[in-house]
């Protein structure tokens, strides 16, 4: 397909979870990395990305970055991408969208999940087993919205999203002008209704060939500065926490388990967490 004309280079940024994807509902008791369908999701994974950046390149795509997110950084199969891709991977640079700045047309979320919600697969916020919850200026946020923020700090809009209903449920209230997948229904934690694989990739390939020369996406911020509760599993969790103010203060412990305060900026957080 022939690239539209352009002055600037047509960059896309896609972070890649895997608890969203297709057919994926891990084990109770588990987290994915040790569920038995963690194989699977991790190619399921590789597919639903590869599918969307091989739409981006038809569209006219001239960079494609692929950002794999789940947990240690090392899931999908990389030499299963399409060799056009850049591919972020990896832990331990406590940054959200490494390499991520203004130059992006948009981000595209694939295989991300619901915050804590009823029913919601696999739901949970950054770690299933630290945190109960995070709220931002006093509304229920997820990975989803707390990276949508980072990238809108650059000035990046979201421009896709696929998941669970749950998911996509939470996230057309946050990105009205987005475009949307829905892989699977929810049933419980460990349960769901899905969609056969490789219709998913299809879908996905089909709306993110659309979206391109669409509304443009939901470009989102959180306020500066803008309230934080953090709720943990643990006391112990809420007690050893690091978070400070932009003052300097620590943050507020209204209840055993609860942290509260204030942050300047959405990377804030991934200094403490």
């Amino acid at each position: 397909m022939e690239k539209p004309i352009s002055s600037e280079p047509k960059k896309y940024y896609i972070a890649v979870d895997l608890e969203g994807v297709a057919c994926v509902v891990g084990a109770p008791g588990r987290g994915l990395a040790d569920a038995p369908d963690y194989p699977f999701a991790c190619r399921q994974g590789t597919k639903e990305a590869d599918a969307a950046a091989k739409a981006l390149f038809d569209a006219g795509a001239d960079e494609v970055w692929i950002w794999d997110c789940h947990g240690t950084g090392v899931n999908l199969d990389y030499a299963a991408l399409d060799p056009r891709v850049t591919i972020v991977n990896g832990s331990g640079s406590r940054k959200r969208f490494p390499g991520l700045d203004g130059s992006f047309a948009g981000v595209l979320f694939i295989g991300y999940h619901a915050y804590d919600a009823p029913r919601a697969t696999l739901a949970h916020v950054y770690s299933s087993s630290a945190f109960a919850g995070m709220f931002v200026c006093g509304q229920p946020a997820g990975e989803l919205q707390i990276d949508a923020a980072v990238a809108g700090k650059y000035g990046v809009p979201v421009l896709f999203v696929s998941s669970d209903d749950v998911c996509v449920a939470q996230a057309k209230e946050t990105f009205p002008d987005a475009a949307f997948v829905e892989t699977k229904r929810s049933l419980a934690w460990n349960s769901c209704i899905s969609k056969h694989p490789d219709a998913v990739c299809k879908e996905i390939r089909d709306s993110v060939l659309k979206l391109v020369n669409g509304p443009g996406g939901t470009l989102f911020r959180f306020p500066s500065p803008f309230s934080l509760v953090i709720k943990y599993k643990r006391m112990e969790g809420a007690q050893s926490a690091s978070l400070t103010n932009p003052d300097g203060t620590p943050f507020d412990r209204p209840d055993p388990y609860v942290r509260s305060g204030f942050l300047n900026d959405p990377e804030d957080l991934f200094r403490f967490i």
